[in-house]
């Protein structure tokens, strides 16, 4: 529709916009010259933006002359509608601009297990962080084996994933988080438990041992290569669960085993040979659509990275 042609208003343009401000103004200042100074423009231009905006509205709104300025009864209620529009545009324009500084949405994260009992809490910290940026961020945590934290990412059912850096598909992008090192542990019942100073593989290979099914490095699949594969875990706390009998030896994290050291049940054996470090990496998609949750915490993990 052409903006100056009468009848039934149609879409509302910017021109309209421009329009009602400056009627706006005439209305509050009491006249077209008081008008000027808080306008910046002339008492013509004024005149010929009211004249528009009547035609484009179809409605006579002022009276102006010798006799002064007074609004007609339609005149009014524009105006009274009128501030409702441009008030409704400044809260529009306050709430856009407010999401540039709060963060709203959720985060899905898939994490390896048994994480929670790492020394270097950038996870924990970087989800402090955020929620302390986002009160209203709902974040939605999946424990899961690394492989099925991978493929959540991979499937768009996870936003991130913190993995052990292995064979990981082309289609996700990787970050290094921490590493992480596995020694060699028997149980308290185990024979071993008297004696885990100096104990070369050719004794190892004499008792069964739970060797892990779950992606690992080369450095990890080197350590359980010489093992005797007696029983296998999905997870390392499966894996704690089996050392834990007594039945067998088997590689854990220090950081989960170490509550069991403390309380004299598990034992690293002959700790400066047989271990293997794992990198954690954050895994994301290459091709993931902007969130502002999601960037939030991977910039908050970076910093917490460079702090300590």
């Amino acid at each position: 529709m052409n903006e100056r042609q009468t009848g039934p208003l149609g879409q509302v343009s910017d021109f309209d916009i421009r329009m009602l401000r400056v009627f706006k103004a005439v209305v509050e200042c009491g006249g077209f010259t008081a008008a000027e100074d808080v306008l910046g423009i002339s008492r013509s231009a004024i005149s010929l933006h009211m004249n528009d905006l009547e035609r484009r509205l179809g409605l006579r709104l002022c009276q102006r002359g010798r006799g002064g300025f007074s609004l007609t009864e339609e005149g009014r209620q524009v105006y009274e509608a009128g501030l409702t529009l441009l008030a409704s545009l400044e809260t529009f324009r306050t709430e856009v601009n407010g999401l540039h500084h709060t963060l709203r949405g959720e985060l899905n994260i898939g994490i390896s297990d048994s994480l929670v009992s790492m020394p270097e809490l950038h996870i924990t910290n970087s989800l402090s962080e955020l929620k302390v940026q986002g009160p209203a961020v709902r974040i939605n945590i999946a424990m899961e084996v690394a492989d099925s934290v991978i493929r959540g990412v991979s499937d768009g059912r996870l936003h991130v994933g913190v993995v052990p850096k292995v064979s990981l598909p082309t289609s996700l992008s990787s970050k290094e988080l921490y590493d992480e090192t596995s020694q060699l542990y028997c149980a308290d019942t185990h024979a071993l438990y008297s004696d885990t100073s100096d104990i070369n593989k050719n004794t190892l290979t004499a008792y069964d041992a739970v060797v892990p099914n779950y992606p690992l490095s080369e450095t990890g699949r080197n350590a359980n290569a010489f093992l005797k594969n007696a029983a296998s875990a999905a997870d390392r706390e499966g894996a704690a669960f089996l050392i834990l009998t007594g039945q067998y030896i088997g590689y854990l994290p220090n950081h989960l085993a170490a509550p069991w050291v403390a309380a004299g049940r598990l034992k690293a054996i002959s700790p400066e040979n047989y271990y293997y470090h794992t990198t954690f990496v954050t895994v994301t998609r290459r091709d993931r659509r902007p969130h502002r949750v999601l960037e939030a915490f991977l910039n908050l993990l970076e910093k917490e990275a460079n702090t300590n």
